[in-house]
């Protein structure tokens, strides 16, 4: 099996190139519907995907009661409902509220967290970083008007973006590599680490020399009492004005952070944003992300180490954070945790579960015995607290219900837009496509010769190898864009994370954060093995659209299947830098297309 390798988010603003917003983003919520052609659509914010099994009952009755009778799972993690009726909010709301879906109407569209889905569940990771992600969401709908030690300031997060994004990290790199806007990443020490603006750099990237690296301050000196949870020298004892001394005014897009206590973390995330609408003000435009901020006008390290220590919170700066080990997101199947318990992975194809799907993973969430299900940047689900004996049976039952439970599914790494019948401006069915594109693959399989059956001619005769269906996330939102988090579909074989700048598949608006679900590549593509093993570059992720403006496309290098009308497509090799076509395109009928897609995968 191909490890998972995450992709670097791109179209990122070049230099000083920052988009001019003359008006606040449109991004649907539970209040907010957004119509389209197939119905309303809701926005249901879920901070870290968190649901109890009533809360998971309680949206699927929400959308068969009240909508079209499917969910569809945002790149961030949260809940989409389409097909809403006119007229229909106020009962839309009240069920939410009633389910605990909507503790406060004023900070609906900011409660935009994604956390580690596998956080306290694996005997991964630093930190179970459950905690704070319930911390974090109290902290932005907190309206105190006044408050000790900053609280007071958290009452202007109501103000925030509706794609401004939070990402909680336990420390084995899944969202962290996700370009959030406040990214919190645990250390081995029960500390954290701060960044503001932009994915991780590589992996393996050591501070400069010079560097206040807080392992370098710990060696240095310790408190009286022998430990410093910082990492910190003498200069702890003197509070606050230590971390601020320590800080540089560079921007902390570059990869440098601030190192804070574990019980400080989710405080500090939510005065960075804080700091971030300071500097929106200071500059005069209308930012909804962090990188948007013009480079005069930056989230700099010294000043968000002076805003925490006016707030009691300790700091110390750590430049060019290392990326963690690895930002592979989970694959599909059985996980075996430490306390004997297994959780369950599964990918949704094309990030979209019909009400018997929703239904059977509710009531299998209240069978594992932890009562919880987990949504997931990468739309997906994971159910956790199975016993090993009835972890393979779960799994029959949502392998057979069509939820994908391992990780040689070729749905693995396809994406696709909304398409129509939900977008006006699509020109096919794009989601009906894809999937006998991945039909073909199947039955190629299931005839042994690893050939898709349908294939024009020319395409790759490769070895059966398979990536994933999901979805991307942590990005810059278009320019011209209004909707964020949107639930079309991409699926990085590999763990990627998609293109920052991408509009919602059905209303033109930005997609401000996509991923991909991780898993082998899907596929057969020439430099991998029959068994799955690495013999040369990951193919590449595939994302279909029905229009030019490729709403929710991934990031880096991917096969583009672009609909030109009813029945046809233009298929090419996309690259990172300004999405330029790398390879003359193809232009085939709809059943043709997997074979075209599968030889372009094998473009390296």
């Amino acid at each position: 099996m191909l490890a998972a390798m995450p992709l670097p988010p791109t179209t990122t603003p070049p230099g000083d190139e920052t988009p001019v917003r003359g008006r606040d983003d449109a991004c649907p919520g539970a209040l907010r519907l957004h119509p389209a052609d197939d119905g309303s659509l809701a926005r249901i914010r879920v901070p870290g995907g968190l649901l109890t099994a009533r809360q998971a009952e309680a949206l699927g009755r929400v959308s068969e009661e009240l909508g079209d009778g499917r969910l569809d799972i945002t790149s961030r993690g949260n809940a989409q409902v389409r097909g809403l009726a006119a007229g229909c909010g106020a009962e839309l709301a009240a069920r939410l509220r009633a389910a605990g879906l909507l503790p406060s109407d004023r900070h609906d569209r900011v409660r935009n967290i994604v956390a580690s889905p596998l956080s306290g569940l694996d005997g991964r990771g630093h930190a179970d970083v459950v905690a704070w992600v319930r911390e974090l969401d109290a902290a932005l709908c907190d309206d105190s008007p006044t408050g000790p030690e900053g609280r007071g300031e958290l009452s202007a997060l109501s103000s925030l973006s509706g794609r401004f994004l939070f990402a909680l990290d336990d420390g084995r790199g899944d969202v962290a590599a996700l370009g959030a806007d406040v990214t919190l990443i645990a250390t081995a020490d029960g500390g954290a680490v701060l960044r503001c603006g932009g994915p991780l750099p590589g992996p393996g990237v050591s501070p400069p020399s010079g560097a206040t690296h807080p392992d370098t301050a710990a060696r240095r000196a310790r408190r009286t009492d022998g430990s410093d949870p910082l990492g910190r020298g003498a200069e702890a004892n003197t509070g606050g004005a230590g971390a601020a001394s320590l800080a540089t005014n560079g921007s902390m897009a570059g990869g440098a952070g601030l190192r804070v206590r574990g019980e400080d973390a989710p405080r500090a995330a939510a005065l960075a944003a804080v700091e971030f609408l300071t500097r929106v003000r200071e500059s005069g435009t209308r930012a909804w992300r962090v990188r948007e901020l013009p480079a005069e006008h930056a989230v700099t390290t010294g000043g968000l180490a002076a805003r925490l220590a006016g707030a009691g919170i300790e700091a110390v700066p750590v430049e060019h954070t290392p990326a963690p080990a690895s930002a592979a997101p989970p694959a599909p199947g059985s996980v075996p945790g430490p306390n004997g318990r297994h959780a369950l992975s599964i990918a949704l194809p094309l990030g979209r579960v019909s009400a018997a799907q929703w239904r059977l993973l509710t009531t299998l969430a209240s069978r594992g015995g932890a009562d919880e299900l987990r949504m997931t940047p990468w739309r997906g689900v994971v159910l956790p607290g199975f016993a090993p004996d009835d972890a393979p049976g779960a799994l029959s039952e949502l392998a057979g219900a069509g939820l994908v439970t391992t990780p040689d599914s070729p749905w693995l790494g396809v994406g696709a837009c909304t398409g129509r019948p939900g977008c006006a401006k699509s020109l096919a069915d794009v989601r009906a496509d894809a999937a006998r594109m991945v039909a073909d693959v199947t039955r190629g399989r299931a005839a042994g010769t690893g050939r898709v059956v349908a294939g024009v001619a020319g395409a790759a005769d490769t070895p059966d190898t398979a990536g994933a269906s999901a979805n991307t996330a942590g990005a810059v939102a278009d320019p011209a864009g209004t909707v964020a988090d949107t639930a079309g579909t991409v699926v990085d074989p590999a763990g990627t994370v998609v293109d920052p700048a991408r509009r919602d598949a059905d209303s033109g608006h930005v997609d401000t954060g996509h991923v991909v679900v991780g898993g082998s590549p899907p596929w057969p593509v020439s430099g991998t093995t029959s068994g799955g093993g690495r013999a040369g570059p990951e193919p590449l992720p595939v994302y279909v659209s029905g229009c030019e403006r490729r709403c929710g496309h991934p990031g880096g290098r991917w096969v583009d299947a672009l609909a030109i009308g009813d029945t046809g497509y233009r298929v090419t090799v996309r690259g990172a830098g300004g999405d330029t076509p790398e390879t003359d395109s193809v232009d085939v009928t709809a059943e043709q297309l997997a074979g075209a897609v599968a030889a372009a995968r094998g473009t390296t």
